[in-house]
């Protein structure tokens, strides 16, 4: 079910659009019904198709699609690092492996025990030349070293807000 202030989000965003193509908003409608957990359930999913009178199979299809979308509870902060290959050429790798070791998440990254960071290896966030880079709900950081992730993960968990860190990087 849609708060109200969801409800209003989503009319916002349904003005944008044509009434007989309301399909086109899944994408925004999705990260606006993620926002209130981090993730996506199924009454998530089928509140989302009825809005856009599309069937819940295409809500599933496009959150299969997109990595933005989670089906499974995730830490208030997604940690998302490239791995790709031309990252991976300038450290990420490494990179990702000792932020996984010093957030105790183990070598594939998870969720903290704390439940405040996900931690994930991505291929591709458009930032080859600055890898290390990473993205944390879609706050982009880059050049990245192991003395500032370990503060951007300090100023996290003193409860500074991700705009506010991400303003550094």
């Amino acid at each position: 079910m849609w708060s109200e202030k969801e409800q209003q989000e989503l009319d916002k965003i349904l003005e944008k659009y044509p009434p007989d193509r309301k399909m086109s908003a899944v994408l925004p409608a999705l990260y606006v019904v993620q926002q209130r957990k981090n993730y996506l359930d199924d009454d998530d999913i089928k509140d989302v198709a009825e809005a856009l009178d599309v069937t819940v199979t295409h809500v599933h299809s496009v959150i299969g699609f997109y990595t933005l979308f989670r089906k499974e509870p995730t830490g208030k902060y997604m940690v998302q690092v490239c791995t790709d290959l031309p990252c991976a050429l300038r450290g990420a790798e490494d990179f990702y492996r000792r932020l996984c070791e010093r957030l105790e998440v183990g070598s594939h990254g998870g969720t903290t025990d704390d439940d405040l960071f996900t931690i994930e290896s991505v291929v591709c966030i458009a930032a080859c030349d600055k890898a290390p880079c990473m993205q944390i709900n879609l706050e982009f950081f880059e050049n990245l070293t192991d003395d500032q992730i370990d503060e951007v993960i300090k100023r996290l968990r003193q409860g500074e807000s991700l705009t506010t860190v991400a303003t550094n990087y």
